[in-house]
């Protein structure tokens, strides 16, 4: 297992647990003990973790991680998903992106796609209040590109508050793709930070459809902010059947929902039974 996967790895089991220690990880990633202190040392400094005599507790951090620890995640099924919701776009049509660790897969599918080659003279209009997404697209001669107003937040690159919203009040979009942490029956797309889902609400609004991309440990689960019902959703784009309850009401909120299967690490496409 590479640091990085190790490290995440510790970080999920922190949240759950609240407390490691060095003995703990020693046994359950079998690396040395000085391995296991190097890389609690490695969080502790990135405020992620909070060192104790033997091991760690969470830091508040931790139940919301940066960007960075989370791109490792699932890593194969995000980009199965947003290959499958880039499909979605027709060129010359609008498309709103939040941040995340999968609609930035989005971006850089729209991105490479062929079919929105300028030289066509289709190309496509990204809209984004994510910092990271925005310099990748930059480069792009096919993607018109539209940042939002509005304050960083660092953990997710994104740009929220009032002037973010300001922005989309005056724009209309094809399509708003947003990435969440949570897809319930009962509280719809949900998101840990309120500032993040005041601006996600606004991109949904302002949007003809909205597709939600998720990989399948987003759902059945609720985080803080509410982003928006299901009923406002129109499509579901994910890497695993939904469980009984939130099938039954993504089913009568009429949302779609698109199960991308990703590939085998040999580069073949995972059957439906993994």
């Amino acid at each position: 297992m590479r640091q990085q996967q190790r490290l995440n790895a510790i970080l999920d089991a922190l949240g759950a647990e609240g407390h490691l220690s060095i003995d703990a990880i020693v046994r359950r990633f079998a690396v040395s003990a000085a391995t296991a202190r190097r890389d609690l040392d490695v969080l502790a400094r990135q405020r992620l973790v909070t060192r104790t005599h033997g091991g760690a507790v969470a830091a508040g951090s931790a139940y919301e991680l940066p960007l960075q620890y989370k791109i490792a995640r699932h890593a194969r099924a995000k980009v199965a998903i947003a290959e499958r919701a880039a499909q979605l776009v027709a060129p010359g049509e609008v498309v709103g992106l939040t941040g995340g660790t999968t609609t930035t897969q989005v971006a850089r599918a729209l991105g490479a796609a062929p079919r929105m080659s300028a030289d066509r003279g289709h190309g496509v209009t990204v809209v984004t209040n994510a910092l990271n997404i925005a310099y990748e697209l930059a480069i792009r001669p096919h993607v018109k590109l539209v940042v939002t107003g509005g304050v960083a937040r660092p953990q997710t690159f994104e740009l929220v508050g009032p002037m973010a919203g300001a922005t989309m009040a005056g724009l209309a979009l094809d399509w708003a793709v947003i990435g969440v942490d949570g897809l319930d029956a009962r509280y719809g797309a949900t998101t840990p930070d309120e500032g993040e889902a005041a601006v996600n609400r606004d991109l949904v609004t302002t949007a003809r459809r909205v597709v939600v991309v998720a990989d399948g440990s987003k759902l059945g689960r609720s985080t803080f902010a509410r982003i928006c019902s299901l009923e406002e959703i129109s499509t579901v784009v994910t890497d695993a059947e939904p469980e009984a309850d939130l099938a039954d009401a993504l089913a009568a909120a009429e949302v779609e929902v698109i199960v991308a299967r990703p590939a085998r690490p040999d580069g073949r496409p995972s059957s439906p039974g993994g």
